[in-house]
């Protein structure tokens, strides 16, 4: 299997019937498995006939569509690399990855096609083409002008296949280069550990400019052979109404959150669904439980990363390194996959007993090449023995099972004492009313840094910010006890649900000056 396009080893798992339904879309389009190896192939084409340099890099900023996927597909057919980019980003962001990654090419919507296009051929790519989300666009219109067989490039596992760029939470964003390598390994090793059957359907509710809906939902799909039913944009109710068509979903803990506010989800509706998986944010264990009680169904909740992809999993069924540990543990993130060495770290380089928190670090196939044209960060990320410091804190029990508690920058040094902003949220999310919290560190006179409590409480409820620092005093050491509490309407939060701590840093950052 190895040294080999990951678009072939996709493609080699296409159903032996090309007419099946591959995609059906929330429109009412249907796509048969031969529809997208023959649109793959004649935008794989185009993109030969425009003579680029080999492994050019393809930036795409488009709203989500199967044509969009087709893109993604065709760029690695042809052998070049893929730059998804996030429809949020504005004209100073655009500017900056296009001079950083130093497209070839750039996709963008029709309706930014102006000011895209100006960034664009400013910072000298040669060629600009709109695609939208209703089938419209002069790539396609190009496209349609070209064969449907093409034969695929040869690439080897090392060679480059996507750069997604990290969101710059400290500073500019960083482009992890990720191989044919990295990704096939990844996706093969889900469909196992996953135990994707045969007549799978997945519901493909994310975004595409990112790791989870990108390369966890579309790849484990097609290196399946499985139907995915697409949804444009998500909507729970519509979502819900698909559970008895699908097994498959794959969401972030604010999809969960919506689908369980509707009277709709109950157990007969989820009852044809195999598999519900939660990741890209931290799932809150009052929603797991929830989900449990309303749907008969344990989410799986897993980690990883744009420079990893996957890294570890709670369990699909047995796994033969932990016996008789079949459990989906709340408030995990489960065991390393199998290929994966996971340790935990202390500062110094010592590992920590089970248990104990430290910086998790990482090793596999799975594991990015570096940042792009960013030698010495790349260096600095990784340490003597080829582990890559993930900058996120955690701890691994006595049973095998990681907890991921926090980002390494999101650590609060208060008075010379650690405090994981993790272990306090988990204390107030506990409170009667509270919906979600978010705790983070500011710059304090005396003790260098302190915490400030941010919560979002439930509908109709009021909640005394004073009452929540004095329970936490009642549970907690005094230097983990932040020295603010303000309650919000809304937390900050990405795309992917991520509460955007960075912002929240900024906005309070005065409190105690």
């Amino acid at each position: 299997m190895s040294n080999q396009n990951l678009f072939v080893a996709l493609r080699d798992a296409f159903p032996a019937d090309l007419d099946r339904t591959a995609v059906e879309t929330d429109n009412g389009l249907s796509y048969s498995w031969r529809d997208l190896d023959r649109a793959t192939a004649m935008v794989a084409n185009l993109l030969d006939s425009l003579d680029l340099p080999p492994a050019s890099r393809i930036a795409v900023q488009v709203e989500k569509s199967v044509e969009a996927m087709v893109l993604y597909l065709a760029t690695l057919r042809a052998g070049h690399v893929f730059l998804p980019l996030n429809t949020a980003y504005q004209s100073g962001e655009i500017e900056y990855f296009i001079g950083n990654a130093e497209p070839a090419v750039v996709v963008c919507s029709p309706k930014n096609h102006g000011w895209v296009s100006k960034i664009a051929f400013t910072a000298g790519t040669q060629y600009v083409f709109t695609l939208g989300d209703d089938r419209t666009g002069s790539l396609l219109e190009r496209a349609a002008h070209h064969s449907d067989r093409h034969t695929p490039a040869v690439r080897k596992d090392d060679d480059l296949a996507a750069i997604l760029y990290t969101s710059g939470t400290t500073g500019r964003s960083k482009g992890a280069m990720l191989t044919h390598g990295n990704m096939r390994s990844n996706a093969l090793m889900l469909r196992d550990y996953w135990q994707w059957q045969k007549d799978d359907v997945l519901i493909h509710a994310l975004p595409i400019f990112h790791v989870h809906g990108l390369f966890v939902a579309i790849h484990g799909a097609l290196i399946n052979g499985s139907k995915m039913i697409w949804l444009s944009k998500f909507d729970p109710k519509l979502a819900i109404s698909k559970f008895p068509e699908a097994t498959v979903f794959m969401g972030v803990p604010t999809l969960y959150v919506r689908m369980l506010a509707e009277p709709s989800l109950t157990k007969a509706q989820a009852a044809h669904m195999r598999l519900f998986i939660s990741g890209s944010a931290p799932l809150l264990i009052e929603t797991f439980t929830e989900w449990q009680q309303r749907t008969g169904h344990t989410i799986l909740e897993r980690y990883g990363m744009s420079e990893t992809v996957m890294l570890t999993s709670n369990p699909c069924g047995e796994d033969p390194r932990y016996p008789g540990q079949t459990e989906r543990r709340g408030g995990t993130v489960g065991f390393p996959l199998p290929g994966v060495t996971l340790r935990v770290m202390e500062d110094d380089g010592k590992a920590v007993a089970p248990g104990e928190i430290g910086g998790i670090q990482v090793k596999g196939p799975n594991v990015f090449k570096g940042y792009w044209r960013m030698p010495e960060k790349t260096a600095e990320e990784f340490t003597a023995d080829g582990f890559f410091r993930t900058g996120d804190v955690g701890k691994v029990d006595d049973r095998g099972y990681v907890t991921i508690v926090g980002r390494s920058k999101d650590l609060i040094i208060s008075g010379g004492y650690n405090v994981y902003p993790a272990e306090i949220e988990g204390y107030i999310n506990d409170m009667p009313g509270v919906a979600e919290s978010a705790v983070i560190g500011v710059p304090h006179p005396d003790f260098g840094e302190v915490g400030v409590a941010v919560i979002i409480t439930k509908p109709g409820v009021t909640v005394d910010p004073d009452q929540v620092i004095a329970e936490l005093k009642a549970k907690l050491a005094n230097f983990k006890i932040p020295k603010r509490c303000v309650v919000v309407a809304e937390l900050p939060r990405n795309t992917m649900g991520k509460v955007q701590k960075n912002l929240l840093r900024e906005q309070y950052k005065g409190s105690f000056a």
